[in-house]
């Protein structure tokens, strides 16, 4: 819809925030990251910017995704705004796209996705069995444990 007194550039971004900002996602703060991943069970995260060209064209991709499936929680960072949070995670492309699931980030990829990728991204990340992912994590945090606890030159037993 074209606003009076702009020009017709000004109202196609306008009319892209505008879009991106009805999305039912929730805008994740360093604040209220860890209670909004601790309390849902399935997380995507898009990490962006209102600069950013790419994340405006991914914005109603990923509007579609989320009506789509409105049992998972679809949440946003703003990086610009929440730049330490950014920096936590290590975002130095957007967007970035993140998926946690029970508290787990199983994917973290910059870019954009076109509708059909991001569609099969969900559907591999519901199929994911979380209890082999905990195990696999466990085995190689127990691993990287057990080899940074060994000591150079010391004789195994």
């Amino acid at each position: 819809m074209l606003r009076a007194g702009r020009s017709f550039r000004e109202n196609k971004q306008h009319s892209t925030l505008e879009v991106w900002k009805t999305v039912a996602t929730v805008e994740l703060t360093k604040e209220n990251f860890d209670r909004t991943v601790s309390e849902n069970s399935f997380v995507l995260i898009d990490f962006w910017a209102g600069w950013c060209r790419p994340c405006l064209q991914f914005a109603p991709v990923y509007e579609k995704a989320a009506e789509a499936n409105p049992d998972l929680l679809f949440a946003k960072v703003d990086t610009e705004a929440q730049q330490e949070l950014a920096a936590a995670f290590q975002i130095s492309s957007i967007p970035t796209l993140m998926i946690v699931r029970d508290q787990v980030a199983i994917f973290s990829q910059p870019g954009a996705l076109p509708e059909a990728a991001l569609t099969d991204l969900i559907a591999q990340a519901r199929a994911l069995d979380m209890d082999e992912v905990r195990t696999k994590i466990a085995a190689e945090q127990g691993g990287a444990a057990g080899a940074a606890a060994e000591e150079p030159g010391t004789p195994d037993a």
